[in-house]
């Protein structure tokens, strides 16, 4: 691609209401879209927002060839939806599809973590073990974007430590659907404060390897996500720090 490709557009005017930084050049073609879907999952981009083409090639800094790009993938993953004509704009589950999607999931990381017990290494426990501690660090700062991509790759390692590449692949699938609202799960201190106890728990059964034990907490940390999304929905703010 020719350098012309990553020259600044001018000046960026921020998008309404989002601090969005620009991106670094060097680094366009591996971070675009991982800084889009990190925008739509922390709700920079909150569900339902159009999304402007211009206005975000000025403000991230690129032109429009990345940025179709990764609308293109974001579009595959289900993170955006674009229509004819309309453009694009952040996906938006109904009431009924976060229900079917959080029920779905917390059978597969049920599996996940009965299959996980019987398969994973004592390397990848103290790998998980060393990760739950730098979550718990995040919470103490107030750190909910630290703490929640800490919190994501406990799970994903528990999914891998499953041995199963079909749970594995559908599992990536469909969570890429419900991050944007797992991090919004947390924005509650006393939901944020069980949601690390569940995380308690986890690492406990694993070290014990306790199947059943585990796919138990599981199931019911992903059906608490689920009703602490539908119970609040839109919630606009980061939890205040817990003294």
């Amino acid at each position: 691609m020719q350098n012309s490709e990553f020259e600044n557009l001018g000046r960026p005017e921020p998008l309404a209401g989002a601090s969005v930084p620009k991106l670094e050049r060097k680094r366009l073609h591996d971070t675009v879209v991982e800084h889009m879907r990190n925008l739509i999952v922390e709700a920079v981009l909150a569900p339902g927002t159009k999304l402007n083409e211009r206005e975000l090639c000025e403000t991230l800094g690129i032109s429009r060839t990345p940025l179709r790009e990764a609308l293109k993938v974001l579009a595959a993953e289900g993170l955006i939806d674009i229509l004819p004509n309309r453009g694009a704009s952040v996906s938006k589950l109904s009431e009924t599809e976060i229900w079917e999607t959080f029920e779905l999931m917390s059978v597969m990381e049920a599996m996940s973590g009965e299959l996980a017990c019987e398969r994973i290494t004592a390397v990848e426990i103290a790998e998980i073990k060393a990760l739950h501690y730098a979550m718990l660090a995040c919470k103490a700062q107030n750190d909910l974007p630290g703490y929640y991509s800490r919190n994501q790759a406990i799970h994903n390692k528990i999914n891998e430590a499953a041995r199963n590449s079909v749970l594995h692949q559908t599992y990536l699938s469909l969570n890429r659907r419900l991050q944007a609202l797992r991090f919004r799960s947390n924005f509650h201190a006393d939901k944020w404060d069980r949601a690390a106890h569940d995380h308690d728990e986890m690492v406990k059964a694993l070290e014990a390897r306790d199947g059943k034990r585990l796919a138990e907490i599981l199931r019911l940390h992903l059906l608490e996500k689920r009703d602490a999304v539908l119970s609040d929905p839109a919630p606009h703010s980061l939890p205040t720090a817990i003294s």
